[in-house]
């Protein structure tokens, strides 16, 4: 199973990136989604980015999480 996460993209330096997790920053490879831009969304897996996402999907799959962290009681 593959976990990823939404963050937005705030620099490019291909192939570097740096996004914000939703407050966490962070640099991840963006070589599998060259066509990338600033203020994109992308959802990140083992520090790549994976999948261009809508901002809306992006803060779907935040609140899921979050249910998900409280469920458990992380």
């Amino acid at each position: 199973m593959c976990l990823a996460i939404p963050a937005r993209i705030e620099e490019i330096e291909f192939p570097i990136a740096r996004v914000d997790f939703g407050g966490t920053k962070k640099e991840i490879r963006i070589d599998l989604l060259p066509d990338v831009q600033v203020g994109d969304y992308v959802l990140v897996h083992v520090g790549f980015a994976i999948q261009k996402v809508e901002r809306s999907e992006a803060e779907e799959i935040r609140r899921l999480h979050k249910q998900v962290e409280e469920a458990w009681n992380i």
